[in-house]
């Protein structure tokens, strides 16, 4: 028997376009009954704010066959078949390879992404008219164990700080998880290595001024109960969730643009696919224009090289990258071999 089969009417600039959805009452999050032909609707219905923080770049595409709770994978590519408004752009990774990846520059190739059971969206931090230099700054406030979003909103306040000094304007998402994501709107003038200096920079001038409640250690042991600042997520082809994206957890909840001032009270588990819409509905996008203004990294990459002259270093790299240049070893200190006396 044929599965069930349906087809939405999906405005763009091109005009509409229908786009088969396959199963469309599948379940995707079984606590809250929330389906794929729900979930299409929903990426139809936020398709401006969407598009203007995830289009015109190269997208990964986080899969889901089983929903949420299965097995996932990465496409980065178009796959065989893909339809014809499918659009690509060729990109360099770490490893040096070009390979085409996807780009978003209507809300209809969303929805196929939907229907190709596409939950998570991970766009890069360039743009396709030079995907080697980012246009955003991005820092990824990582809540550890014994904290949360609460820890990560205390700090994000005193970030903002810091990359005001340096000359940048901070905007602020919930990660849809207990984090925080904060950008800063960069013009492209420096690749992916200067963007991750610059991160460095601004996190450890914040672990100075908070020691006690951020940490740059790179290993999880050294921690502590402490807020992150995920360096390595300003390196090319590491991504986070993009904005208005929804994540693949129980609630449903959805990578959500917050202003300043709703940040010591909001709740990001109410921002979910169903409520997101409404949200805009009544409030807007608090991420309208962020591109508008780009800033510079030049006084962090200033604050930088002060470091390394302080005998402040490269810091590790994910595993998968190549050796860099001064980067220390990649081995966690308890695993380490000590020094014979």
């Amino acid at each position: 028997m044929a599965s069930e089969r349906i087809t939405l009417t999906v405005p763009g600039p091109h005009g509409d376009r229908e786009v088969g959805v396959s199963s469309p009452n599948r379940v995707i999050w079984p606590e809250l009954g929330i389906t794929k032909q729900e979930l299409a609707e929903y990426l139809i219905t936020v398709r401006e704010p969407f598009l203007n923080a995830n289009g015109d770049r190269p997208v990964s595409l986080e899969r889901f066959p089983d929903g949420v709770g299965g097995e996932s994978f990465f496409s980065k590519n178009p796959p065989k078949g893909a339809p014809d408004y499918i659009r690509a752009e060729t990109v360099t990774y770490n490893s040096g390879r070009r390979h085409p990846q996807l780009v978003l520059t209507e809300i209809a190739q969303a929805v196929w992404a939907a229907q190709m059971n596409t939950i998570v969206f991970h766009p890069w931090a360039s743009l396709t008219a030079n995907t080697d230099n980012p246009v955003e700054l991005r820092i990824d406030l990582d809540p550890q164990p014994g904290t949360g979003f609460a820890e990560a909103a205390a700090v994000a306040p005193a970030l903002r700080e810091v990359l005001a000094e340096a000359g940048l304007t901070a905007w602020i998402k919930t990660s849809g998880s207990r984090g925080i994501h904060v950008f800063c709107p960069i013009e492209p003038a420096y690749e992916f290595l200067d963007v991750r200096h610059a991160v460095i920079a601004a996190g450890r001038e914040l672990e100075r001024r908070m020691p006690d409640r951020v940490t740059m250690n790179w290993w999880k042991e050294e921690r502590g109960e402490r807020i992150f600042i995920d360096f390595n997520q300003a390196n090319r082809d590491r991504t986070m969730a993009g904005a208005y994206s929804p994540r693949a957890l129980p609630g449903a909840t959805v990578s959500t643009p917050i202003a300043w001032d709703e940040l010591a009270e909001v709740d990001p588990s109410s921002f979910t696919v169903r409520s997101v819409p409404e949200r805009l509905g009544s409030v807007g996008d608090p991420w309208a224009g962020l591109l508008d203004d780009r800033g510079s990294i030049d006084t962090l990459l200033e604050w930088w090289r002060r470091d390394l002259d302080e005998g402040l270093g490269e810091l590790p790299f994910p595993p998968e990258f190549p050796k860099m240049p001064g980067e220390p070893p990649r081995v966690q200190p308890s695993r380490a071999k000590k020094p014979e006396a």
